[in-house]
């Protein structure tokens, strides 16, 4: 009985220093999320700007359908879809509950649904467990990305976001989509796919109206030259800190959970180890009063 009282006494400890870690986990994770989700505001309001200035310079062209396939307007108009790239972006890691595991799932599920040949698709890995994903399952990774900070700077993407965009100017693909998880709130992520190129979300509805023209220096086209891939890169970025914002959300989550299940298990293990001890102290005073009993 010793022995099963050492072991259970073991065990309770054990669970506490499990409890402690994850709890620290749990509070690291929200004061990501937090700072996350701040940084994720500021940059919405730089996104809407530039959609907004964007779609200002180009509504007449979109209204009337006069865009080429080439050019400037390139990343405007669809044309004859050879591959497709996709961008998927998990984490680097583990203890973020299902985070991983609804992303991948559902991409792997819509990859086999519209393709029949690794030829058609390409994918762009941000998060090492995707990249691993992937590549054990001998599919084609034009570029890969780990070890990226909490809050990534877009100085820090800038190479991988600037070589999709490259990539689907050159032709490598020809449109172009973003796997990630949404962040809805600390307690729910949705799946998503959005489509980054062509671009297609521009509604010339939305284009503002002033009383005197733009007066552009050096010219429209050198603007939109610019204006165009920076904004495609500003929809890529967002859909990245969208999905770190989601991946902190889960990892508080899963350390809550972890930490409330070692909590159950710890009051559990204390209930047991007081039977026992009662057990073993009722034992003790029978064999007393057994033995005093003989002696009489």
């Amino acid at each position: 009985m010793g022995a099963s009282l050492n072991e259970i006494k073991t065990r309770i400890s054990s669970t506490k220093k499990t409890s402690q870690i994850t709890n620290a986990m749990q509070m690291v994770s929200a004061a990501k999320l937090t700072k996350s989700e701040a940084y994720s505001r500021q940059f919405q309001v730089y996104s809407s700007k530039v959609r907004g200035i964007l779609t200002h310079l180009v509504a007449n062209e979109i209204s009337s359908n006069s865009t080429s396939g080439k050019g400037i307007f390139a990343m405007l108009n669809k044309r004859p879809v050879k591959k497709t790239g996709y961008i998927v972006i998990t984490s680097d890691k583990g203890l973020v509950g299902g985070y991983n595991s609804n992303v991948l799932k559902q991409t792997l599920g819509m990859i086999e649904q519209y393709h029949k040949t690794n030829d058609e698709f390409t994918i762009i890995a941000i998060g090492g467990v995707g990249s691993d994903f992937f590549r054990g399952r001998g599919m084609n990774i034009s570029y890969d990305i780990r070890g990226l900070q909490d809050n990534p700077s877009f100085e820090e993407v800038r190479k991988i976001v600037s070589a999709s965009i490259q990539m689907y100017q050159d032709e490598v693909f020809d449109e172009l989509y973003v796997c990630f998880n949404h962040h809805v709130n600390s307690l729910t992520h949705q799946y998503r796919v959005e489509k980054m190129l062509p671009i297609s979300d521009l509604d010339p509805e939305e284009a503002e109206s002033y009383p005197q023209p733009y007066v552009l220096e050096p010219g429209k086209e050198e603007i939109l030259s610019v204006l165009l891939p920076q904004y495609a890169e500003s929809l890529i970025y967002g859909a990245i800190i969208d999905a770190k914002t989601a991946e902190h959300a889960a990892g508080m989550t899963a350390m809550k959970t972890a930490t409330d299940n070692a909590g159950n298990i710890i009051s559990d293990l204390t209930i047991q180890y007081n039977r026992a001890r009662q057990s073993a102290i009722t034992q003790e005073i029978t064999e007393i009063v057994a033995g005093a009993s003989a002696l009489e």
